[in-house]
């Protein structure tokens, strides 16, 4: 985790050098807003990033003597058969689609994000008491 971390604070420090270059010699602030808030997310990504590098034992990518095969092994559990994202993907392309079109369509878009989002919150959840 520590090369990600280094990534994104080189990035941040590339990002404010783009966005103090570009207001200068823009001087449109639409633009030159967008780059610091990248400069700034950059800076919080890169920082958790670094900062949880230190807590965590160091990975195969943080070994330049690595293989690719030292890092293989189980990288977490992963639904493998899951609909909620797809609702859930639908119903934000709609919502946002609403900002455009009208906003009755958040409206429509609405129980499609909340089916997607309790769904996938619940999605393995049986209940505390059930003897199956």
């Amino acid at each position: 985790m520590k090369i990600q971390g280094k990534m994104f604070l080189w990035l941040a420090l590339f990002m404010l050098v783009m966005a103090i270059v570009y207001g200068v010699w823009s001087k449109e602030p639409v633009g030159t807003t967008g780059l610091f808030l990248a400069f700034g997310l950059s800076v919080m990504i890169g920082y958790y990033l670094a900062f949880t590098a230190r807590r965590v034992d160091a990975g195969a990518q943080d070994n330049k003597e690595a293989d690719v095969a030292d890092d293989a092994g189980e990288l977490g559990f992963f639904s493998p058969h899951s609909w909620q994202p797809l609702s859930l993907g639908l119903g934000g392309a709609f919502a946002f689609a609403g900002v455009a079109f009208g906003w009755w369509l958040v409206f429509v878009s609405a129980p499609l994000l909340i089916i997607g989002l309790f769904g996938w919150v619940f999605e393995y959840y049986h209940g505390e008491n059930r003897t199956q």
